[in-house]
């Protein structure tokens, strides 16, 4: 097994944890809840932030799971633990102590759920109680803990796989090379969307979130067999990335079509449910597909990008919400605003990155950065 670097990869992860911050400024203006929300609400924003929540987040999963095979090329068992533990749990801890309690803040106050300075609010109460009913949360974070749970999970059974069963890797290779072979793997999605979503409401909370938990756990396995399956994969996805593009399409408006005209019941639940899982499917394996053909190229912005993500991911969320706080109720139209809040939440992130964080050794471990290797 060698550790091969995929560029492509490198590249989906940036702009995928780029487009987060697009849609965590669209909540903001959208119909339903966040921590703080605009004083006018714009109802058709729904449309493309629907579109792009269902796949941002699976993705990330998948490119995650990628990431453990590659990470087993350098590292044994307890090495890989012990690095996720590291690079997960002391970034969690750091942004639930100082990332996080001032998104709370502001929400407590836009609600009258506290009046005082931060300064009141930190030393008072923001350690009180669980979130929502407290003031103790990860927010934003949430990946973190299901990724290091995720890690620690399965890292046996992918360490298992890769040197005691070829023959189930061989055999996953067999189906992905069939056409529409990738797509075998919606079937573990569509049940669990199907049949276990209904019953638990996403909280992110991790212990009463099973389906979410159970859905994305999936995602991340999927992640190590896609890659485990070599060029195989590669192949497959080049050959039918157009395909999966239709799919998409399709996939997407069908449920928009549910939406709009259609009430709920069995079969519609369980035609949404097919819709759902094909639509995230598709568009993970578009976006493997093409980023394949296109962006497989190192660069130095690349590199930059790359080592800021995390950093840029763990900050952006309090940086919206402290922007948003001041032009909440401020008359001005969707344009402004958002454009404040995108372009100040990047260029914020990017200057606490620039000069805080890079010129700060002893600060980098907290926000995600590893020691960064001498040329």
């Amino acid at each position: 097994m060698k550790g091969i670097r995929r560029y492509d990869l490198d590249w989906l992860r940036v702009i995928v944890f780029a487009l987060l911050i697009f849609y965590h400024v669209g909540m903001f203006f959208v119909p339903w809840g966040w921590h703080i929300k605009n004083n006018h609400i714009y109802e058709w924003i729904k449309w493309p932030m629907l579109f792009l929540n269902q796949w941002r987040l699976p993705i990330l999963f998948v490119i995650s799971g990628m990431g453990t095979y590659y990470a087993f090329s350098k590292r044994n068992l307890c090495q890989f633990s012990w690095e996720r533990i590291r690079r997960l749990g002391i970034p969690l801890i750091f942004g639930m102590l100082f990332i996080v309690p001032p998104q709370v803040y502001l929400e407590r106050l836009t609600k009258n759920q506290f009046s005082g300075s931060y300064w009141d609010y930190f030393t008072s109460v923001a350690f009180n109680g669980v979130y929502p009913e407290g003031n103790v949360s990860w927010h934003h974070l949430w990946f973190l803990p299901y990724l290091l749970i995720f890690s620690l999970l399965l890292g046996p059974v992918f360490i298992y796989l890769l040197k005691k069963e070829p023959g189930f890797i061989n055999w996953i290779k067999k189906i992905f090379s069939k056409t529409f072979g990738l797509y075998w793997l919606i079937i573990p999605l569509y049940l669990l969307e199907a049949c276990l979503e209904p019953f638990f409401d996403i909280t992110h909370a991790l212990i009463d979130d099973w389906f979410n938990f159970s859905f994305s756990l999936v995602l991340f396995f999927y992640g190590f067999l896609l890659i485990s399956a070599g060029n195989v994969f590669w192949t497959s996805v080049d050959k039918i990335k157009s395909k999966a593009l239709l799919v998409g399409i399709f996939t997407f408006f069908g449920q928009v079509f549910i939406w709009i005209f259609l009430e709920d019941g069995y079969l519609v639940h369980f035609t949404e449910a097919l819709l759902k899982v094909g639509n995230i499917w598709s568009w993970i394996l578009v976006l493997f597909g093409y980023s394949a053909k296109y962006l497989n190229r190192k660069s130095n912005s690349l590199t930059y990008a790359n080592r800021a993500v995390y950093p840029f991911y763990i900050l952006h969320q309090t940086i919206t919400i402290i922007l948003a706080y001041f032009l909440m109720d401020l008359s001005w139209g969707l344009f402004p605003k958002a454009s404040i809040l995108i372009l100040g939440t990047f260029g914020f992130s990017w200057f606490i990155y620039h000069f805080i964080i890079l010129k700060t050794p002893l600060l980098q471990p907290f926000l995600g950065l590893k020691k960064k290797r001498p040329k």
